[in-house]
């Protein structure tokens, strides 16, 4: 066999094998328990308040009134937490 012939006939060979390997199925990933399900709708949950409560005080940082803040934070807030600015007090 030529060089060249042994060469293309190495290099198909190789493509094939990436090819097969590529189109090779993925493992399944793991079966999630209900309790991690709600494990991660709590942090979600969690991570959501705290945006809303940062973009309250970014709000306030930027001049405007409290009453405006705390409005955006009622609406932001809206199902997420207990009572109207989700589930936190602060005196004031």
């Amino acid at each position: 066999m030529k060089p060249l012939n042994l060469f293309f006939c190495v290099a198909a060979a190789c493509a094939a094998v990436a090819a097969a390997s590529a189109f090779a199925q993925a493992p399944a990933a793991p079966k999630t328990s209900p309790k991690d399900a709600h494990k991660a709708e709590t942090i979600a949950q969690h991570r959501a308040m705290a945006k809303a409560h940062e973009d309250a005080a970014k709000c306030l940082e930027s001049g405007k009134s409290e009453e405006q803040c705390h409005e955006q934070l009622r609406k932001d807030c809206k199902g997420l937490g207990i009572g109207r600015f989700c589930g936190l007090r602060h005196s004031h």
